[in-house]
């Protein structure tokens, strides 16, 4: 298993720059504006023959009232906990601060290994006034510049030292499940509740977890990632950078997922930005479940109450009429493993193989059933089909006229074929191929 390292400091000291460095592309969201990661991010760098996992944590405020700094210090301890090396990160500029003597403070109780990261050092002036954070009591000092990755090489040839030599990880390929949806529909509690303690930060606040988290899901025999978003908004409304960004990363969540778990707010219903999510997830073609969530909120409820809310729905994700709906509720953690349960089915469906005998068989009953319409004269017929790929599963007709093939009828044969095989919340791609 990789050795993990966390990247630690107050805020605005540059560690998601660090983190960014040394992962060699821009995962972690950086700005001038303090405060701006917030959960802990992971990521996997490689040094020499060794691979690592990194985390970078958001800016440590030991004494606070705010309710976001609260919780990040909150993070900050369970990434100190679960590293096997620390990278304390201070800035040359500013010097020490009471900030970060309080993370010192902790560092210096903790049993793991420390490296004293001093960034932001441009130039060899600016190395020689490293020397006070040597009162900081934490041994070496580690000159870096994050920016233009001046000094890492050192400091990395200096942890590889310091941590013993682990085996190779055996490559997994998990199934990626992305939780998307508006803001403050209980995203970020879904992943808590599932794992039964805080992987990312809850609050009643809207926009609260603005980069991608993953997370690998490893209980009751069941191994996945889990892949909390940020909430997206209707562009108008949004005005920061830093949630445009947060934006971007939920939209390239849903292209690496394989299933995405759309969550509506019960008491809310599926509203127009659900649907332009569900469409995005649609177009890329990814499977799909709905969770409604807050169930328990909803009053009144009567025997046909999720009936008639699954038929809303469907209405309105038409022509997709089969997408899977799970009432559910983070807060209570009711019916939580159902909605997992009903992800693994949906990515089962994703990768299995329809055998070739068995398709030819659907296919010519159900031609036979209703055979494609003549176009200029011309009888259309199919011959035979053969499955091209799954996951998402995709299935080649061969036919002598494929360009007449029209879009009612190839919106027949996949209604026809959904009913025949278990696809339910799959999308399903026919291609028409010259006989």
């Amino acid at each position: 298993m990789a050795n993990t390292v966390a990247i630690v400091g107050r805020p605005n000291v540059g560690k998601s720059t660090l983190f960014n460095r040394l992962l060699g592309e821009r995962k972690a969201i950086v700005d001038d504006q303090s405060g701006i990661t917030r959960d802990r991010q992971y990521g996997t760098f490689y040094w020499t023959d060794r691979e690592f996992i990194v985390i970078d944590t958001g800016g440590f405020v030991a004494n606070t009232d705010d309710i976001f700094e609260k919780a990040i210090k909150d993070q900050v301890k369970i990434a100190i906990e679960e590293a096997d090396l620390l990278l304390f990160v201070v800035d040359i500029n500013t010097g020490i601060t009471d900030l970060d003597q309080d993370m010192a403070n902790l560092l210096r109780r903790t049993k793991k290994p420390v490296l004293t990261v001093v960034n932001k050092v441009d130039n060899n002036t600016k190395g020689y006034e490293n020397a006070e954070f040597y009162n900081l009591g934490l041994g070496d000092l580690y000159n870096i510049s994050a920016m233009s990755g001046s000094g890492t090489g050192e400091l990395l040839d200096e942890l590889v030292k310091m941590l013993p030599k682990e085996n190779d990880p055996i490559e997994v390929d998990y199934p990626k499940f992305c939780i998307v949806g508006r803001p403050n529909a209980g995203k970020s509690s879904f992943v808590n509740a599932l794992l039964g303690y805080d992987r990312t930060i809850v609050t009643d606040i809207a926009g609260t977890t603005r980069d991608t988290i993953h997370t690998k899901y490893d209980k009751f025999g069941k191994e996945f990632l889990l892949v909390d978003t940020a909430g997206i908004r209707k562009k108008a409304k949004v005005h920061e950078n830093i949630e445009f960004y947060s934006v971007m990363r939920a939209i390239n969540a849903i292209e690496e997922s394989d299933v995405v778990f759309l969550m509506v707010d019960a008491t809310r219903g599926l509203e127009a930005q659900d649907l332009s999510i569900f469409s995005l997830a649609a177009k890329r073609k990814k499977g799909v479940v709905i969770l409604v969530n807050k169930w328990d909120l909803v009053e009144d409820k009567e025997t046909n109450t999720a009936v008639n809310f699954t038929k809303a729905i469907h209405e309105k994700t038409a022509p997709f009429t089969d997408i899977p709906v799970v009432y559910m509720s983070a807060l209570t953690k009711q019916r939580i493993m159902k909605a997992i349960e009903t992800g693994i089915q949906v990515y089962d469906s994703m990768t299995q193989e329809i055998p070739t005998s068995v398709l030819n068989d659907w296919l010519q009953f159900t031609v036979e059933k209703q055979h494609p319409p003549s176009v200029k004269g011309k009888n259309i017929q199919i011959k035979y089909g053969t499955q091209v790929k799954s996951n998402p599963p995709a299935f080649a007709l061969f036919t002598n006229f494929p360009k007449y093939i029209r879009d009612s009828y190839k919106r027949y044969l996949e209604n026809e074929f959904r009913e025949s095989f278990e696809f339910s919340g799959v999308p399903v791609s026919f291609f028409f191929r010259q006989k």
